[in-house]
């Protein structure tokens, strides 16, 4: 039932949680994991043009450390990982990544640091309303 896994990261420690999650699932179903970061080009549109180069570099170097982390944990337990970056709005490219990927389940963190508002937080809130696949919050609050 689920054979491929996504899990999108935002490279903070909360997605320990997430990926403890994800790796059970994959084990028990012997799934594949694909490991998300997405480089938010929403908060370029403040910055000048000489400096969105500059900035896009900086968080794709973030990105790839968080892809690379999550990959090597999950590939400590011997599951098997791809790793993914994109630029975009975070949930409508986490929908089509899973979209694109075929996978079976989604699994993320309920809300990102700093998210007071909202239960699920903004991401996941709008990830849940709009993947058609099925997706797993996990909470990470106290992370």
């Amino acid at each position: 039932m689920y054979d491929d896994i996504l899990i999108p990261t935002d490279g903070s420690g909360a997605t320990e949680t997430v990926i403890e999650h994800a790796a059970d699932i994959a084990r028990r179903r012997d799934a594949s994991v694909h490991v998300l970061h997405v480089i938010d080009d929403r908060a370029f549109l403040t910055l000048s043009d000489d400096r969105i180069e500059e900035v896009t570099e900086q968080l794709r170097t973030e990105g790839e450390r968080a892809v690379g982390d999550a990959a090597d944990q999950l590939e400590a337990d011997g599951i098997e990982v791809a790793t993914i970056i994109r630029k975009g709005d975070p949930a409508d490219e986490i929908v089509a990544t899973a979209e694109e990927r075929g996978v079976d389940l989604v699994v993320m963190g309920t809300r990102g640091p700093g998210a007071t508002e909202n239960l699920l937080g903004s991401v996941a809130q709008k990830v849940v309303a709009t993947a058609a696949r099925p997706v797993l919050t996990v909470d990470i609050s106290d992370d």
